[in-house]
């Protein structure tokens, strides 16, 4: 190997390139993963860990190619040995201040405003920029895109606080990451810096018989549905499961056990995170108990948070239902479903995503239900009184565990682009169905979702963290191209009188004026002067910013 290294090295420097310009790849053949060692690859993960990661360190080599057709060992490299080799590269790289050289064509297309010799040692092992290879999966957001100037993957706490001091002297827009998922854009950027928690995902049953667990920001909510299932427990995730733990965990959480069990947030009770001037502070009820407050509602204003703690609560299997109803009479379905569900025991959540006529077709509205408990009658007597919703067109229910609920494909985010409007309601009314089919007749949006809420959500006090919509019964979202933004305005604009606040993670429209939605009064006051204990320079402003309470005065 040293020796065809030398001569590549030559070659390069003949051509007029940089030896560092050029991956060393290597083929590997007969491999297998077994007890004992027998030979080189032929032995214990550990063994495999070890020689993979000599080979990159000392002889420079980028990648490797496995041969064979065992899906099992393809799956032991991909899920165990690769993320293990490049966490022990990564340390030794940091350890000895060496880092892989960057070829010139990625140089080339650095960004203006980063200084990106200045990223600690520690981190440039973790960082991705516009020219490597791993880009074009880091870039883009689940439904935006985004070209960013710099990507941070960062594995620990100390590591997001030394990203955060290295941003804050970029002259470019800061985002966080968790999952990517969030479909308000606000996790990607251009031509900036993203901060993706990612890496920092363990999911730890700390007390199964309390229900007590911690996750990592960066864990994503699929997951964490089968590893607190393992234990008999549950914690109400959002519709999908791609979604990273850290969105949802700092901004509500209004998924398919609300009405049973709440928010997400309504079971943080701690958290780690990551302030603006870069310490590291604990949260709950004895330390930062003001901090605890606001990151639940509000949390990405005040920091990054790397971990939470919440009480999780017992569920065994659920039973999910799907409806599709005839859309003909719009308003109607709306407004009998809205009706039925506020009727309906606490155990059923349910979800009506509702959609325009095509050609083919015409209206259709299709309910997802979640009866959080396995008594098939009770669910069933439930579920079959929202039929009366309007013509069933389409009707089945399964038991499933709730992590067959939030189940999700892996895959890279690939981008694009949306206008979504959010808003909360108290009920249905027939003023409010009126307007949201009219709305959705107008062709100004792709679809219309109205996600139940109440119930238990309802049952704690407005004031008692950072999100205060505790009298409201469901959640609106309006999602239509760009090219019809300016419609979808006027027909929201048309309901916008009849809604009562906003969940800011489904929202795109980041106009200060839509802050005194999602944080009504005195909430907002509170949150801004909370911001200028904590982040006072606004470092964490793509997030709905609230400005420092000094900036308000200032401005005045």
């Amino acid at each position: 190997m040293a020796e065809s290294n030398a001569i590549i090295d030559e070659a390069a420097i003949a051509a007029g390139r940089q030896p560092s310009d050029i991956k060393r790849l290597l083929n590997i053949g007969s491999s297998a993963i077994q007890a004992n060692d027998g030979g080189f690859l032929q032995g214990p993960a550990s063994q495999w860990v070890e020689q993979l990661s000599e080979l990159i360190l000392e002889h420079g080599f980028s990648g490797f190619f496995f041969g064979g057709h065992d899906p099992d060992l393809l799956r032991v490299i991909g899920e165990e040995i690769a993320p293990e080799v490049r966490s022990v590269v990564s340390k030794a790289r940091a350890g000895s201040g060496v880092v892989a050289p960057r070829p010139s064509a990625v140089l080339s297309k650095r960004m203006d405003g980063i200084d990106y010799d200045g990223l600690p040692p520690a981190l440039a092992d973790r960082a991705i920029e516009p020219g490597d290879f791993r880009y074009e999966g880091v870039r883009h957001s689940y439904i935006w895109s985004g070209r960013p100037g710099l990507v941070i993957k960062p594995e620990t706490a100390e590591d997001v606080s030394a990203a955060v001091l290295y941003a804050r002297k970029q002259d470019v827009p800061l985002s966080v990451r968790s999952g990517g998922h969030g479909i308000s854009g606000r996790s990607t950027n251009r031509g900036g810096i993203i901060i993706d928690l990612g890496s920092i995902n363990a999911i730890e049953v700390l007390d199964a018989q309390s229900g007590l667990v911690r996750l990592g920001a960066g864990a994503r909510w699929s997951e964490v549905a089968a590893k607190l299932g393992e234990h008999g427990l549950a914690m109400s995730s959002g519709d999908y499961g791609g979604v990273g733990v850290g969105g949802l965990a700092t901004a509500g959480g209004l998924g398919y056990l609300a009405r049973k069990f709440g928010l997400t947030i309504d079971h943080v009770v701690a958290a780690k995170i990551v302030l603006a001037d870069g310490r590291i502070v604990q949260a709950n009820k004895d330390n930062e108990p003001d901090l605890l407050w606001a990151i639940r509602g509000a949390g990405g204003n005040f920091g990054i948070v790397t971990s939470f703690e919440l009480e999780a609560y017992p569920l065994g299997n659920v039973i999910q239902a799907v409806q599709v109803f005839d859309g003909s009479d719009m308003a109607g379905v709306l407004e009998r479903w809205g009706a039925l569900v506020e009727a309906s025991p606490r155990e059923l959540t349910s979800f009506l995503m509702a959609v325009p006529g095509r050609a083919d077709q015409g209206p259709l509205a299709q309910a997802i239900s979640v009866y959080a408990g396995e008594d098939a009658d009770a669910a069933a007597e439930a579920i079959n009184a929202l039929g009366e919703a309007g013509p069933i067109v389409d009707q089945r229910a399964y038991l499933t565990p709730y992590a067959g609920v939030v189940a999700h494909p892996s895959g890279e985010h690939r981008g694009g682009s949306a206008v979504i409007r959010s808003g909360l309601v108290d009920h249905i009314t027939p003023e409010v169905a009126a307007r949201a089919n009219g709305l959705l007749a107008s062709g100004a949006a792709n679809l219309l979702q109205i996600r139940s809420v109440g119930g238990a959500v309802n049952d704690v006090a407005a004031d008692a963290m950072a999100y205060p919509h505790r009298t409201q019964n469901f959640s609106l979202t309006a999602a239509g191209s760009r090219g019809r933004a300016e419609l979808l305005d006027g027909q929201w604009g048309d309901l916008r009188p009849l809604l009562k606040g906003m969940y800011l993670n489904f929202e795109t429209d980041t106009h200060p004026g839509r802050l005194v939605e999602a944080f009504p009064e005195p909430t907002l006051s509170r949150l801004r002067a909370l911001k200028r204990r904590y982040d006072p320079d606004n470092v964490f402003n793509l997030n709905f910013a609230i400005e420092p309470q000094e900036s308000i005065r200032a401005a005045s």
